[in-house]
């Protein structure tokens, strides 16, 4: 089976993990999960590094660290995993949908448009604040994804989102690699310009712990507080004293030593997930229909995943049966993520405008995109979609 996303994993990997084992140090305290984050902080050029036990929790905590009051608003992409928007219900918060680009990220234009057309300004403890008029809800906040490795276009809504106090918490889950590469933001990578960033290394990511993930903050206060939240909120080592709720959100010693290997090949890794795009749009490019999605000029993707765009409408039920049939031939694709705003849990929570995810959902598809994925295969996967698609 040739599967989505497979890790890279080398000897070198394996060489670290054994050696982690043998030191006796496999739990969530041992000295590779502080060089771990101090590689991260290195790499991304975030001051503050807190390793945690997945993405979600990383999301979780970054919006319990705002400290924003019940039931206010936070504005995300409809496109995203689902884990955003949950980790929005934990806080006992509100979700509030915008539509997409063609990129798969936040689409500015609409935001900007709701934001100034469809709120009331207001104050919140002394401080410019914006109303939803629809809702009645305050918007605190708002999740900004880097879909599958694409970079959200942030500079056109930085200032006006600073200026109305909405905080800007990125989801880096899918874009460790991807750094701007113009404009206010250049070289800055992607989670590291809003107040926290999130990043996963679930098995499927560009590198991997297995499980786990990161908060980025360039506030020390933030970062200590994180720190204190994942620790279970202990307040004395001695006597187990606990002041707050807190969370078993650590990542373990383990864990840290693959992410320390991991993050030696990720050059590496970028460089081959760069040529599997390219060998995905050089086939593509003359196929009447059918063609791979480019990513932002205004970035360097790491092209997490590749999105076959299907230029005809096809509905729910062909999609799945072409999913089905590639999957018999062994490969296996997907949808993109299910748009959150249909989702039942998130029925009762407004939305603004959504007509382009609503339009290119069924018309899109992720493609095989693993690092160790050959020229040969990808020949395979597009010549059977080539030959499923003309029949429906």
């Amino acid at each position: 089976m040739i599967y989505l996303h497979e890790p890279f994993i080398d000897k070198s990997d394996l060489k670290k993990v054994i050696e982690c084992v043998k030191s006796g140090w496999v739990s969530s305290a041992g000295p590779m999960i502080s060089k771990f984050e101090k590689k991260l902080s290195n790499y991304t050029g975030s001051k503050y590094v807190v390793a945690c036990s997945n993405g979600t929790s990383a999301l979780h905590l970054s919006l319990k660290l705002l400290n924003i009051d019940k039931n206010d608003e936070v504005l995300v992409p409809s496109l995203t995993f689902i884990a955003a928007v949950n980790s929005i219900i934990y806080n006992e918060l509100s979700p509030f949908f915008i539509d997409i680009d063609k990129y798969y990220t936040i689409d500015n234009q609409k935001l900007l448009s709701f934001l100034k057309n469809k709120t009331k300004k207001t104050k919140y403890k002394n401080k410019n604040c914006l109303t939803n008029i629809k809702t009645g809800k305050r918007i605190r906040a708002l999740v900004l994804v880097h879909t599958f490795g694409n970079a959200a276009n942030i500079e056109p809504i930085y200032d006006f989102c600073k200026k109305n106090n909405i905080f800007i918490v990125e989801d880096a889950a899918e874009s460790l690699g991807t750094f701007y590469n113009n404009g206010k933001f250049k070289n800055k990578h992607t989670g590291t310009i809003g107040i926290i960033g999130c990043l996963s290394f679930n098995g499927n990511k560009i590198i991997t712990t297995g499980g786990g993930g990161a908060i980025l903050t360039n506030y020390i206060s933030i970062a200590e507080k994180a720190r204190y939240y994942i620790n279970q909120s202990k307040d004395d080592d001695i006597f187990h004293i606990h002041n707050e709720i807190g969370y078993n959100y650590k990542l373990n010693n383990i864990q840290a030593s693959l992410g320390i290997s991991q993050l030696n090949n990720i050059n590496k890794i970028l460089k081959i997930k760069k040529n599997i795009h390219l060998n995905y749009k050089d086939f593509f490019i003359n196929i009447s229909n059918l063609n791979i999605s480019s990513t932002p000029g205004f970035c360097n993707s790491n092209n997490w995943l590749n999105i076959l765009e299907v230029n005809k409408k096809i509905n729910k039920k062909n999609l799945k049966k072409l999913i089905l049939k590639l999957y018999r031939c062994g490969i296996q694709t997907r949808p993109l993520w299910y748009p959150n705003h249909l989702q039942k849990p998130f029925l009762k929570y407004g939305s603004d405008n959504i007509n382009y995810l609503n339009n290119v959902y069924t018309n899109r598809l992720c493609l095989p995109s693993s690092p160790i994925l050959t020229v040969k295969q990808i020949k395979f996967i597009s010549s059977n979609i080539c030959k499923y698609i003309s029949n429906i």
